[in-house]
């Protein structure tokens, strides 16, 4: 049976303040109509694809129908109100099963390997910014990932299954105000008194931050040398000491919050720490394999959307009698952008065929990161100055994608550290 058509989920239900699991096949509306699934198999693009089957099409597709229903058609007004309803939306995808793809079964996931996540964030993209996008990549694949690999099965029952299902937004803290790329140097204490740690800190620039149920924390547990005296923590957000300082006004990524948050003695169970004590920055660089390999894969359809709509613009719109799109120096350049899109995205299914066979793919994910940053800053001001007074309105996609986009060079690791990593690869950094 295929993979899409045969994954089962736990399907969850409160009774009496526990969950109880049912297992029960995904809603497969459109992948279990016969025609759908006829056109999908003789499809060039899925018999071809060098990363994709027909099973991936199909939860793209469910995934399509649930961006055009439930949110493309409010992401104006969320924009212009800077908050998008984390609940509803990530309940909507929770109940669909997209926000456990690659999570294992018994938690309600679907247990697919990680190709299909990446899917499901190629699919995201279609959404009509990046903040949304970029909110549902922090609830999959920056702040569970560790939980799902290495927590207990407590943990996992209280943060993991109600994540996957929608029932809880997660938040990821990790940044600090003195500590952003270099997560090493993170000041945030969690001091063991007993059977608690006792938190005392603050993270910075934290998505989801304002609407969150919990926070994937990641603190000092020890003094002892910085890469072995961190540790991952589930945080409830509601715990006495945590505050929400401020939610940050951004340039771009209008929909999603982002908050600074503050703990003073804040007090949880020590048996909230995620795997083993002192492990929390290998789990967390483990992590950030799959963060950056989502990331790169979430701008391709935007990018893709922002030149077919240049196109279609730059073809009405004239200027000296012709269209814009016909000055050679705009169609050529068009050509560039569209060239350096498909290598992009040919390095994102490369990267995530090693890493689904178990390669280390850390260099091929820092460079598709690096990548995808770059181009979306390159693309988004090309394809700006063809839309002329238009583009410098908020009116436009390709102005949101302008604003939105130039996160992707900072946020998840800078470009200068994804430098220093692919450099650490070639054995050309600088020795001690």
């Amino acid at each position: 049976m295929a993979l899409w058509e045969g994954a089962r989920r736990l399907h969850l239900t409160a009774n009496r303040g526990l969950y109880q699991a049912t297992s029960i096949c995904i809603n497969r509306q459109l992948s279990e109509n016969a025609s759908f699934k006829a056109k999908v198999a003789s499809s060039p693009e899925t018999t071809e694809h060098i990363l994709y089957t027909s099973e991936h099409f199909a939860l793209k597709e469910s995934l399509k129908k649930i961006v055009d229903q439930e949110i493309n058609p409010h992401v104006d007004k969320w924009e212009e109100e800077g908050l998008f309803p984390a609940h509803k939306i990530f309940k909507i995808l929770g109940s669909a099963g997209f926000l456990g793809v690659t999570k294992p079964v018994e938690y309600g996931g679907m247990g697919l390997d990680y190709s299909y996540s990446i899917a499901v964030a190629e699919e995201l993209g279609s959404i009509n910014c990046g903040g949304i996008p970029m909110a549902i990549g922090v609830q999959t694949d920056m702040a569970t990932p560790a939980l799902a690999r290495f927590g207990s099965a407590a943990l996992k029952t209280e943060f993991l299954l109600p994540s996957i299902m929608g029932d809880k937004v997660a938040c990821l803290g990790v940044s600090e105000v003195g500590a952003g790329s270099d997560v090493a140097s993170i000041k945030t204490k969690a001091v063991r008194k007993g059977d608690e740690l006792v938190i005392n800190g603050g993270k910075m620039w934290t998505t989801n931050g304002t609407q969150a149920d919990w926070m994937c924390l990641l603190a000092n547990t020890s003094d002892g040398a910085p890469h072995k005296n961190k540790s991952l923590i589930c945080l409830p957000m509601n715990t006495p000491g945590v505050h929400i300082a401020r939610k940050i006004s951004k340039i771009g990524m209008w929909a999603s919050d982002t908050a600074e948050v503050f703990f003073d003695d804040v007090r949880v169970p020590c048996k909230n720490i995620i795997g083993q004590e002192g492990m929390g920055f290998t789990y967390q660089m483990l992590q950030f394999q799959e963060e950056r390999l989502w990331a790169a894969a979430s701008v391709l359809s935007m990018m893709d959307k922002v030149i077919q709509e240049t196109i279609k613009y730059t073809r009405q719109r004239k200027i000296f009698n012709t269209p814009v799109l016909y000055h050679q120096a705009v169609h050529f350049r068009l050509a560039e952008l569209e060239t350096e899109l498909e290598l992009l995205r040919s390095l994102v299914y490369r990267a995530t065929g090693g890493y689904i066979k178990g390669q280390d793919v850390t260099k091929l994910a820092s460079m598709a990161k690096l990548k995808a940053g770059r181009l979306c800053r390159e693309l988004g001001d090309s394809c700006l100055q063809y839309w002329g007074g238009m583009g410098f309105t908020s009116d436009v996609i390709v102005s949101r994608f302008y604003r939105d986009s130039r996160l992707l060079s900072i946020g998840g690791g800078a470009d200068e550290v994804m430098l220093a990593i692919i450099c650490k690869y070639m054995d050309t950094l600088p020795r001690k």
